[in-house]
């Protein structure tokens, strides 16, 4: 298994960290040891001083595919949920200056919070869906996948182009403006369309 991630898919997050909006789909990739399930907390590393958090919808891929046109691209997911991209934004802003990879920053152990999945079937609209973060009891990221650069389809069907879906992989879709940094001791909660879906503590 491993995670697909897209940066800048929402224009109003690029804008907020300075980025040019993107032509195309910005992919990045996180390894399964990325991954924190079942509201386990999240610990802050010690080689970071600004993690932040970066709420996104996450697709699970139901079957592998390769080179899949657009029109096609509905077929290999069905299930979606919540993950939160943790960042450390202090090491992502030193490689960016110097044109080096991000890996540090996106891929360390636990920095993909995952929620429950829920079949796609469930909601009438993918492209109507309102999510949320709240820090504290304070609602820091609200997001709309109306506001997507780049639908799940034409994300699916760019991946696929260069890698191989296989059923079980994740597929992080960007995130809406908002971000922040955590702290020790943050409460962190979400929802999907009304339906809370994270509920963690970071320490």
């Amino acid at each position: 298994m491993k995670i697909i991630a897209i940066g800048r898919n929402y224009a109003a997050h690029a804008k907020e960290l300075n980025n040019e909006v993107p032509t195309k789909p910005v992919i990045f990739l996180k390894p399964d040891t990325a991954v924190l399930k079942d509201n386990k907390p999240f610990y802050i590393p010690d080689f970071s001083n600004d993690i932040h958090f970066e709420l996104e919808v996450v697709l699970k891929v139901s079957k592998e595919g390769k080179y899949i046109a657009e029109k096609f691209a509905p077929n290999y997911y069905d299930e979606i949920g919540l993950g939160i991209d943790f960042t450390a934004r202090d090491i992502q802003n030193q490689h960016k200056e110097k044109g080096l990879p991000w890996e540090l920053a996106k891929a360390f152990d636990n920095s993909a919070a995952i929620s429950n999945f829920l079949p796609k079937s469930d909601f009438i609209d993918l492209y109507n869906l309102g999510f949320e973060l709240k820090v504290n009891e304070e609602t820091r990221q609200q997001g709309h996948t109306s506001n997507l650069l780049f639908s799940f389809e034409k994300i699916i069907a760019f991946v696929s182009q260069y890698i191989t879906l296989k059923k079980g992989d994740l597929i992080f879709t960007g995130t809406p403006q908002g971000v922040g940094q955590v702290k020790q001791g943050d409460h962190l909660a979400a929802w999907l369309e009304g339906k809370q879906l994270l509920d963690f503590k970071i320490k």
